[in-house]
C-alpha cells in the first residue's frame, strides 16, 4: 500500500522544483497521487476495509487542498502539475 523509498526517491526527482526539494507542493502532490492510486487498487480487492479508507479521504482532502494553494499562487505551475499527473479528465 505504500510507496517504497526508490519509488518516493523517482517521483521526487521528477517532481523537484530545485535541487533536494522535497516540501514544494508539487512534490507533495505528486507523492499523495501515487499513495492514493495505491490504495485504490487496495479497496479493489478490500472493499470493506474502511480504516484505511478514512485515510485515503484524509490523503485526498490534503491533496485538494495543496493544489487549491497552488492554483491561487502560480497557475501555471499548477496547469502543469495536473497536466503530468493527469488529475483532470
Amino acid at each position: 500500500m505504500s510507496v517504497t523509498a526508490e519509488k518516493k526517491q523517482e517521483i521526487i526527482a521528477d517532481n523537484a522544483v530545485a535541487s533536494n526539494d522535497t516540501g514544494s507542493p508539487e512534490v507533495q502532490v505528486a507523492i499523495l497521487t501515487e499513495r492514493i492510486r495505491n490504495l485504490t487498487e487496495h479497496f479493489k480487492e478490500h472493499h470493506k476495509d474502511n480504516h484505511s479508507r478514512r485515510g485515503l479521504l484524509k490523503m485526498v482532502n490534503k491533496r485538494r487542498s495543496l493544489l487549491a494553494y497552488l492554483k491561487k499562487k502560480d497557475l501555471a505551475r499548477y496547469n502543469a502539475l495536473i497536466q503530468k499527473l493527469g488529475l483532470r479528465k
